[in-house]
């Protein structure tokens, strides 16, 4: 931020004072505001969901997606399929299959989400590997930690590894989703 105010002092010299405070205060304003959460540690992931108070409100930036496959697939609005990384949720025809598939279409269904790369690009079906942003609640953790998915890594992608397996142990500890009675 300091190479910023220097930035505009030293256009001071060139420039109107009006100018040069208007330039200076929309860089402030660029710097400070993000446009995702920052996900640097297993406690922003873990603030990332629901339980922590995240919201999914609809976005005005992103990728907006078509519809729901089920609980760890989607489809973009340009016919781009995205799968989550870091976790899977049971399979048609298995217990928890509706309700994981259910919440995620509540959570990014019509709305434009922000789509996270880590490593890879793609896997092996052609899908997008991705982790998936609903507002600022990252869908990938949401799911986990209601237990509708197992925190499941696959290298490269491990990034949040060590956080989506501590929010299933929570999930199983609290007997959420397929952890329950």
């Amino acid at each position: 931020m300091s190479s910023l105010i220097g930035a505009a002092r030293t256009l001071a010299l060139y420039i109107t004072p009006a100018f040069t405070l208007a330039v200076a205060l929309l860089l402030g304003l660029l710097t400070a505001c993000g446009t995702a959460p920052t996900l640097e540690s297993c406690d922003d992931v873990s603030r990332s969901t629901t339980r922590d108070g995240a919201d999914a409100s609809m976005s005005n930036t992103g990728s907006l997606v078509r519809r729901v496959i089920d609980g760890d697939t989607i489809e973009m609005a340009d016919g781009a399929r995205v799968r989550y990384i870091g976790v899977d949720t049971p399979e048609r025809n298995e217990p928890f299959y509706r309700e994981a598939t259910d919440h995620n279409r509540r959570l990014v269904e019509g709305q434009r989400v922000k789509l996270l790369k880590d490593e890879s690009n793609k896997d092996r079906f052609g899908r997008l590997l991705r982790y998936v942003l609903a507002g600022d609640i990252l869908v990938n953790a949401e799911l986990v930690r209601e237990g509708l998915a197992e925190a499941k890594s696959y290298e490269p992608d491990v990034k949040f590894a060590a956080c989506f397996d501590t929010l299933m142990r929570e999930a199983k500890e609290n007997r959420r989703g397929m952890w329950g009675p």
